[in-house]
């Protein structure tokens, strides 16, 4: 049986039911119809047609290296990631779907696990669930007969015969890209399944939240043939039309600085190469891992360190695997140089014939950004560092611009919108309400007067040094569409609604009382007379207040579907009602122990949002300590001894907004506020206390010992931090 190249063109079918779906009346039908009819008509379809000529050719070499009729007898050792071939056999089914077919559409992110079973570095065979157990032989041969049926049925038309072959259900994205490679005409280049959902909601259907990703597809193909606008489309200008216009991907990842090599040695190479390279070679290819943990416990078996491994560099690892075309990274030498910033282009990969530094990610580079920084960025000390929004606006805004100055400065520009600032207002537009949570210091507050400003259309903000950001946050609460507060025991439901307090102005012999409208009850007045603007209220330290008692009877009114629903006050007898334009974020620390949970109603009418400590936020070093390990390990030991809710928040080891880079203010943060923050945890538990900090405390009556601020420093290197290797800068 000869299989060919097929490329279709999308026509619309005009049956009843597409007829119902495009009629004006259906509900189905997208409120935004004028804005993608425009985005349609303003498409140039020209600029897919090299991409659709590298696709019809990569859909060749699948075709002929991996024939239909020869699936049936396909052997292990061509399929599966992970096993040591000859480079005469050529790459195996896994890698050439992965990594050596970007213009059929992108399956890359997260581990191998996407492919069912993969040969791990360890010398284990990983499979998904259903074939567990088995000899590695009998679960190929098992999973090779369902692709074959999958074939089988698509090829005869019984597209939906595929949903009931559960074994394929553990690996959805190659599926659908598998099947869509084989029957282009059945499938769009579209895999991931939210991604699919998204785009079938923009076409105005309904999607499916447990439906497998193939079935998505044929959704969302069902939908674009239903439409007269799509007449004579492939599906590479579809699929390419729906990211340019609608990615649904975050607006803003976060941007990387990383290292290539000890005082930049490889930039030459990756410059003139295209790539960006890192080391930890040892540690095989990345695909392989599929959490944090288990790469830490790779690391901790490479590099043994008296503390443990690097959940850190875990992290930074996978966050470097896992780069997307179209992220932004900065590569530097040392501290303070800039040597390019660069836009990923493609997919990472494990080059096992370097020499050294063989994790490698596509890369284009500018060079016009090439400068020495005006002072170091103590974080760059080590491979990877977050680059904060505010620097990468200042480096990208002019070439070479002296002192990092232009308008970027200013707040001027286009929105920068960190990835925790986006999960913050998408759970506000979900929910209504949301809490963020988190032992102490890790940025709660800060986190939601980003929010806020972010809100109220102050996004540029964002990128402004942190002494100016602070005052475009003061002058955000003196607009009255945000008001913050902070509850505590004996805040109550007259502060908040309302309730009959004395009356300050009242002359004459007595007390005399006066209805006095609560903070909420003031800014939903405002939101009210100002209903295109959305009103935000702040609660911090939200679980300290009695909140059935605060919010009384409007608990109800805070789900969105009760919006602008009247109820009367208990007080006054008032009729009110929650406007639809008002938001809350509350901030809540877990660590304190004196508060009771929270109330369930309330709970279930609040998005939960953790914030967790951010190693990667102190980046830098004291002397010979590093100041992200030594932050990691500490809060590793407070998790095993006490638990993750006692942890340390990074602002504890900050100062000014930047990681604490001297030795004295690192003694006086040390004595004055962990240590006193332990001990109020561990309770008068001398042994504790010692499990936590070892060296530093006398383990008999848990005094901390006394010594030099550099024999600190020297002292929190040798019992926190060793071994590991992280710093490339």
């Amino acid at each position: 049986m000869r299989w060919w190249v097929i490329t279709w063109v999308i026509t619309p079918s005009n049956t009843d039911e597409d007829r119902r779906r495009r009629s004006p009346g259906h509900h189905g039908l997208m409120t935004d119809e004028l804005g993608l009819s425009a985005a349609l008509s303003a498409f140039d379809r020209s600029t897919v047609a090299e991409a659709e000529t590298a696709a019809a050719h990569e859909r060749k070499q699948v075709l002929s290296q991996f024939p239909l009729e020869e699936w049936p007898t396909l052997p292990l050792s061509r399929y599966a990631l992970g096993q040591t071939t000859s480079a005469a056999a050529g790459a195996t089914y896994c890698r050439l779907i992965e990594f050596g077919t970007p213009n059929l559409g992108s399956i890359k992110g997260g581990s191998a696990a996407k492919h069912i079973m993969y040969h791990h570095n360890s010398g284990e065979w990983r499979l998904a669930a259903p074939l567990r157990g088995m000899d590695p032989q009998d679960a190929w041969h098992e999973l090779r007969g369902q692709f074959v049926r999958a074939f089988e049925a698509v090829s005869a038309g019984d597209l939906d015969a595929v949903d009931d072959l559960e074994v394929l259900r553990f690996g959805p994205a190659l599926v659908t890209k598998s099947l869509a490679t084989y029957f282009p005409e059945h499938f769009l280049p579209v895999y991931a399944g939210e991604h699919l959902r998204r785009f079938v909601t923009l076409l105005g259907g309904t999607a499916q939240t447990d439906a497998p990703a193939w079935r998505s597809n044929r959704r969302l193909l069902e939908l674009v043939r239903s439409r007269p606008d799509f007449e004579g489309w492939s599906g590479q200008e579809v699929m390419r039309f729906l990211y340019a216009r609608f990615d649904p991907r975050p607006r803003q990842r976060t941007v990387w600085k990383i290292a290539p090599g000890e005082r930049g040695r490889l930039w030459e190479e990756c410059r003139g190469a295209g790539v960006i390279r890192v080391g930890w070679d040892e540690l095989g290819d990345l695909g392989q891992y599929q959490s944090d943990t288990e790469l830490k416990q790779t690391l901790d078996t490479q590099w043994p360190r008296s503390s443990g491994g690097s959940l850190t560099l875990a992290r930074r690892l996978l966050a470097f695997r896992d780069l997307e075309a179209g992220d932004r990274i900065v590569a530097n030498r040392g501290t303070d140089e800039v040597l390019a910033t660069g836009t990923v282009s493609g997919n990472y990969r494990f080059e096992a014939d370097l020499a050294e530094y063989r994790h490698v990610v596509p890369v284009e580079w500018d060079v016009s950004r090439a400068r020495k920084l005006p002072e170091p960025q103590h974080g760059w000390r080590s491979t990877f560092a977050k680059v904060d929004a505010a620097l990468f606006a200042r480096i990208s805004a002019h070439p070479a611009a002296p002192g990092l100055s232009g308008s970027a400065q200013d707040g001027e520009g286009p929105a920068v919108l960190p990835e925790e600032v986006e999960e913050v207002l998408e759970a506000l537009k979900r929910k209504g309400q949301v809490i963020l949570h988190g032992p102490p210091g890790t940025g709660k507050t800060r986190l939601a007067l980003s929010a806020a400003l972010a809100l109220t259309g102050r996004s540029s903000a964002l990128t402004l040094p942190a002494e100016r950001r602070v005052k475009a946050q003061a002058d955000m609460l003196r607009t009255h569409r945000v008001h913050m507060v902070t509850f505590h025991p004996s805040y109550g439901y007259e502060d908040f609604v309302e309730g009959f307090k004395p009356d300050v102005s009242a002359t004459g012999p007595g007390l005399t009382l006066a209805l006095t409208d609560g903070v909420f009850h003031m800014l939903c007045a405002r939101a009210s007379a100002r209903p295109d603007d959305t009103f935000l209220l702040i609660v911090d330290e939200i679980n300290r207040g009695d909140l059935p008692r605060i919010f009384g009877e409007l608990v109800t009114l805070l789900e969105l579907d009760k919006r602008d629903l009247p109820v009367t006050l208990s007080v006054s007898g008032r009729t009110f009602s929650v406007p639809r334009n008002v938001r809350i974020i509350g901030t809540m620390n877990t660590a304190d122990r004196s508060i009771s949970h929270l109330d369930a109603a309330v709970r279930r009418r609040f998005a939960f949002l953790p914030v967790a400590p951010d190693p990667d936020v102190v980046s830098g070093a004291v002397g010979p300590l590093d100041l992200a390990q030594f932050f990691e390990s500490l809060n590793g030991r407070i998790a095993r001894y006490l638990d993750a809710d006692h942890q340390i928040g990074h602002a504890y080891l900050l100062r000014d907004g930047e990681p604490i880079a001297d030795e004295d203010d690192l003694a006086a943060a040390f004595h004055h506020e962990v240590i006193p923050l332990l001990e109020d945890y561990c309770l008068g538990r001398a042994d504790l206390l010692h499990r936590i900090l070892g060296t530093l405390v006398d383990p008999d009556t848990g005094r901390p010992a006394l010594m030099s601020s550099q024999d600190l420093v020297a002292a929190l290197a040798t019992e926190f931090t060793s071994g590991t290797p992280t710093s490339d800068a």
